[in-house]
């Protein structure tokens, strides 16, 4: 793990994302090293500081790619702005969900995401899907060198991260060139769905995967018979329950197990384990539609998969980083272990050889994105060779 400030693991699993995102090493370092003494503050003064630095370098690139427009050079003003988008959105995740001006932040970071997208003429568009009176946004890459239907899979965040930020790790490009679509969902909790549609996590996750399963089957260009679901980090809980319960799944992935998340809230608050945002407890009881950390507390206590993936009877893979340290690797076990009655599964456990080994693979997300990737290739009928 890349630990730029000794003594904040947030800011560092951060600081990791955006590299695994796309960073430059030399523009993290600009925005970084200003931050030595705001990264040993208080949440509160520290993020604005954070903030601050992140904002300006987005600021800067937004102001390069306008000259590189005035030119005519789009693909170079594409690239400056994709990495201004994640550099905001960098920003935005660490703030407190009211904190002045947070909700204006994260529109401009996915104004120049789209922007970025059209002008580097990426294989990526953003698609809607009904659920609930509302929409559930999401990203739409296609399988390459495929004609007709293609297999998908379905991609789902974490208790804090984004569709922009799990594109940008790169799962649907590495699927896209093994001829399997990818479909990275704002589920309920999280991203556009929770900061624009108000619509708040909910522990059956199945309800809002079986909408996005109708959506995809009425599709020409998805095999309805080839669509699986992964999830990330507590998407290694909402990706089971939805499998679980949506038997229209033809496999299933956890990049992260996340097997019992009510166990792992009741350590936090006993102080074990590191969180992965600041004002944390602030931050689970709005994505939860909690009024305070008590009411959030009965809610968690619905949030584990003992009993339920018994039901999986499709393929599915497990992975775990060995040095996870917020989730505890036990919890990989227990997942592989209760999924009996699945034909084909398999754990994975992501070491330092391979890279990968902590929490998601946020600190080097590539070897075991691409095993990821193979993995749903092999089981989904495409490929792992260049066509």
């Amino acid at each position: 793990m890349f630990k730029y400030f000794p003594t904040n693991y947030v800011w560092n699993l951060s600081v990791d994302l955006a590299i695994e995102m796309g960073a430059r090493i030399g523009e993290v370092e600009a925005m970084c090293a200003p931050l030595q003494q705001a990264a040993l503050a208080p949440d509160a003064a520290g993020t604005q500081a954070f903030r601050e630095t992140w904002v300006h370098m987005a600021d800067q690139l937004c102001a390069l790619a306008d000259e590189d427009k005035a030119r005519g050079r789009l693909l170079s003003a594409g690239e400056k702005l994709n990495r201004a988008a994640s550099y905001l959105i960098t920003a935005e995740r660490l703030q407190a969900h009211d904190a002045p001006g947070r909700l204006a932040l994260y529109r401009r970071h996915l104004d120049l995401f789209a922007e970025g997208l059209a002008l580097s003429g990426e294989n990526c568009r953003r698609v809607e899907i009904p659920y609930e009176g509302k929409t559930l946004a999401a990203l739409y890459v296609r399988a390459e060198g495929v004609a007709g239907p293609a297999p998908l899979l379905v991609q789902v965040n974490g208790l804090d991260s984004t569709k922009e930020m799990k594109y940008r790790v790169g799962l649907p490009a590495w699927l896209a060139r093994r001829g399997v679509s990818s479909l990275v969902v704002d589920q309920p909790g999280t991203g556009e769905a929770l900061r624009l549609q108000g619509l708040t996590a909910r522990f059956d996750s199945e309800h809002w995967a079986n909408r996005v399963v109708d959506w995809l089957q009425a599709r020409d260009d998805v095999d309805p018979a080839r669509i699986g679901l992964e999830g990330v980090s507590l998407g290694g809980y909402y990706a089971p329950r939805a499998v679980a319960f949506e038997p229209r799944f033809a496999c299933g992935v956890v990049w992260g197990a996340n097997h019992d998340w009510r166990d792992v809230q009741k350590r936090r608050l006993e102080k074990e384990g590191n969180f992965p945002v600041p004002h944390y407890w602030a931050h689970v009881c709005w994505v939860w539609g909690a009024r305070d950390v008590a009411e959030f507390m009965r809610i968690a206590e619905q949030v584990h998969l003992d009993g339920v993936v018994e039901r999986i009877r499709v393929p599915f893979l497990v992975t775990h980083g060995e040095k996870d340290s917020q989730i505890p690797l036990k919890w990989a076990h227990r997942t592989y272990e209760q999924l009996v009655n699945s034909p084909k599964r398999e754990l994975k456990i992501f070491t330092e050889r391979e890279g990968g080994c902590q929490h998601s693979s946020f600190d080097n997300s590539i070897n075991a994105g691409h095993y990821i990737a193979d993995w749903v290739a092999e089981t989904l009928g495409a490929r792992t060779a260049a066509a």
